[in-house]
């Protein structure tokens, strides 16, 4: 059975990702040092899939740490997840943002080179895009302009590891561009548990409708989009995991380095997606319109033919299913993980 390091596994996407790694007879080494995650992950991981991940409790900037884990396991690819996320928290401590997502990064690589391991994948996003000249965002438009010092490290990783496989010729790195993540793992057993008051649309929904909070507020209501509403490409989590997978089985077939969005293809305004869990889940979402947001640009959503092409690979779930999901994982789930 291949070992693969997971960093950040016990997160949102991590957690979804390992689930289908085991199923897909990896062994997944997890990596984590919990600052927006919970250990008891792993246990729900065990009761779907029958497997508790090795787990290390250790921050992936932590060199030393890290070159013992690397010695003891010995893996041959890694999927990087590790690193702060949110937007707003960058803008306060931009500093913080770059020690972090970039030292773990440059930590990573180092070890790479040093235990002779070849493939990762990176969890990158479409926030590199910066401001959209225009939708939908193909691979080889233009990236840079991040409106938030979170898009920017994620921008300065993809350049470090461009310029690692230009020293490395026997590297293999797929960049993964997320868009929007959403949804549940269907047992309602792991999901989305952000810390404090959350950064992205969906869990503010569940929480407003388990009764956690009072209601949404949606951020500006006059951009220049159907219905004044920011636009965006909501994927299920369970889409994009599966998306790692055939992410790790290209860097198998074609070595070298790759770039890939993974998306929908399809944009969906704030409304739309507060509707749509409105009709999935016959539950009603009290809302008000705030100011917008700072770093919010107003449309945003994937061209994912490459990734349909190259990785046949394409997202299954839609809207509806997202926001089932979603809800289920928040009802059976109202304080997230609770230990």
């Amino acid at each position: 059975m291949a070992k693969i390091l997971v960093t950040g596994g016990t997160g949102y996407i991590g957690s979804h990702t390992v689930i289908e790694l085991i199923k897909a007879g990896y062994e997944p080494i997890i990596v984590d040092n919990l600052c927006n995650s919970k250990e008891l992950v792993l246990d729900r991981i065990k009761e779907i899939s029958g497997v508790r991940p090795k787990f290390y409790k250790v921050d992936v900037c932590d060199e030393n740490k890290m070159r013992e884990i690397f010695k003891n396991e010995k893996f041959n690819d890694i999927i990087h997840f590790a690193g702060l996320k949110s937007v707003a928290e960058s803008v306060k401590y931009p500093e913080l943002y770059q020690s972090n997502n970039i030292g773990s990064s440059k930590v990573l690589l180092k070890l790479m080179k040093e235990f002779g391991v070849h493939n990762i994948v990176f969890s990158s996003s479409a926030t590199v895009y910066g401001t959209p000249k225009k939708v939908p965002l193909k691979e080889d438009d233009p990236v840079g302009g991040c409106t938030n010092p979170y898009g920017q490290t994620k921008l300065d990783i993809e350049c470090l590891l461009k310029d690692y496989a230009k020293e490395n010729k026997d590297a293999n790195i797929a960049i993964l561009r997320y868009f929007n993540p959403i949804g549940a793992h269907k047992s309602g057993l792991i999901g989305e548990d952000p810390q404090g008051i959350p950064n992205n649309l969906m869990p503010y929904v569940t929480q407003v409708a388990v009764g956690k909070r009072e209601k949404l507020s949606v951020f500006g209501d006059d951009y220049n989009t159907p219905d004044g509403t920011c636009i965006r490409d909501y994927i299920h989590v369970v889409d994009l995991a599966k998306g790692h997978l055939a992410a790790l089985n290209k860097l198998k077939e074609k070595p070298g380095l790759v770039i890939y969005n993974l998306g929908t293809g399809k944009g969906t305004s704030v409304l739309e997606l507060v509707h749509a869990f409105e009709s999935a889940n016959n539950i009603k979402i009290p809302f008000e319109i705030a100011g917008r947001r700072p770093g919010d640009v107003p449309e945003n959503y994937a061209d994912v033919s490459k990734a349909n092409k190259e990785l046949h690979w394409k997202a299954e779930f839609n809207i509806e299913d997202s926001c089932r999901d979603s809800w289920n994982w928040q009802k059976k789930n109202p304080k997230g993980y609770e230990e």
